[in-house]
């Protein structure tokens, strides 16, 4: 049983059982947590845990002007990791666990320069994880799918070696070819039953015409599918492109990144298109920034898209945890009798100050279990 301050409510126990909040009971055990404010516990639905060098010594990056720079920059950089993919992964993991994520999407690269084994160090390190965080691993194909002969290949391997979800790139920026590249990837998510997310960074006109072509696959395929980043998304949407999404069930994450476009939750608040966030890289070759801290994922959200209400600071707040949690299938955590007992305590009299404040979590319950304390794993 833990004591928790609602918002604008005086304190209440919350009392957990078998892994659930129950509305009543005597409990085996009292954790008294003076009035701290309860929050659902977040989900990262959007992270690249095998590029990651969390934990290494300092990694100086070289510039880049574009996306394929930043490509061959990471491939380049990798070859000079000592730790494996699962030393990295697994220490990202611990640090975000700590920081109170509930579940990852995981984003890993599959191209004939790698082969599979950054699905396999990803993987390992989330089954050492699996009773302190919900991992979903995306095969995906950073290095482009058509552009890069046995990509396909490799990728229906990835999916018969137990990868959740098949990824894409920008079919027009990095493959240029739209259609070429949708073919394969919804064949073979249809083949094997699998959902798909993918990376669009392609503005303008290209990124609307590939969000349309998307969105009608979707529809004609019944396949469960998200488009992360969606750059063309952010700022003014067409009222035909946000019908298009509803319809079809397409799913957006955003990630708040330095300069990049992002999508604000008041875009399509209301519109049956489900948005949720991530933190992309953290500490990799692409970027020097990130910690996989969601609360603080929230707070760059907010920051972003001139957030300034208690109403609007909480939605960002609802996408990092409500969206998240939808996304991944997760059962959504709103802290009433019956919901899963996956929640933070924080010192905060609000979720809109929460978010503005960014607090290490003094406590994360996973399943009713205290699992770490004031940012470390118990």
């Amino acid at each position: 049983m833990a004591l928790v301050q609602f918002t604008n409510l005086r304190p209440h126990d919350l009392l957990v059982e078998d892994g659930r909040i129950v509305a009543g009971g005597t409990p085996d055990e009292v954790v008294d947590c003076d009035g701290l404010l309860a929050l659902p516990a977040p989900v990262d639905a959007h992270i690249h845990p095998d590029k990651t060098t969390w934990g290494q010594s300092w990694l100086s990056r070289e510039p880049a002007r574009n996306l394929r720079e930043l490509i061959d920059g990471d491939v380049a950089a990798r070859q000079g990791m000592t730790a494996t993919v699962a030393e990295r992964a697994g220490a990202l993991m611990d640090h975000a666990i700590a920081r109170g994520a509930r579940a990852w999407r995981a984003h890993v690269d599959v191209a004939p320069v790698y082969g599979l084994d950054n699905l396999h160090g990803v993987r390992q390190a989330a089954a050492e994880r699996a009773h302190l965080l919900d991992v979903q691993t995306v095969a995906f194909p950073q290095l482009g799918l058509l552009t890069a002969p046995g990509t396909a290949e490799l990728l229906e391997r990835a999916l018969q070696e137990g990868a959740d979800i098949l990824g894409g790139l920008d079919p027009i920026g990095v493959d240029g070819d739209l259609h070429g590249h949708l073919d394969v990837l919804f064949g073979l998510a249809q083949r094997h039953g699998v959902p798909l997310d993918i990376h669009l960074h392609d503005g303008g006109a290209a990124g609307v015409e590939t969000v349309h072509e998307i969105a009608r696959r979707t529809a004609a395929s019944g396949l469960k599918v998200t488009i992360s980043h969606a750059f063309s998304l952010a700022g003014e949407v067409a009222p035909e492109t946000v019908k298009l999404l509803a319809e079809a069930g397409v799913a957006l994450t955003t990630c708040a990144l330095g300069g990049d476009p992002v999508i604000s939750p008041d875009t399509f608040a209301g519109t049956g298109v489900l948005l949720a966030a991530g933190s992309d890289g953290v500490r990799d070759p692409w970027t020097p920034f990130g910690d996989g801290d969601m609360i603080a994922r929230a707070h760059l959200l907010a920051y972003r898209t001139d957030a300034r209400t208690d109403e609007e600071l909480a939605a960002c707040y609802a996408v990092v945890a409500h969206g998240g949690a939808e996304l991944l299938g997760l059962a959504r955590v709103e802290l009433n009798p019956g919901d899963p007992a996956d929640f933070v305590l924080v010192r905060s009299d609000s979720v809109a100050q929460a978010v503005v404040e960014r607090p290490i979590p003094h406590l994360v319950v996973r399943a009713g279990r205290v699992i770490a304390r004031d940012g470390r794993l118990v």
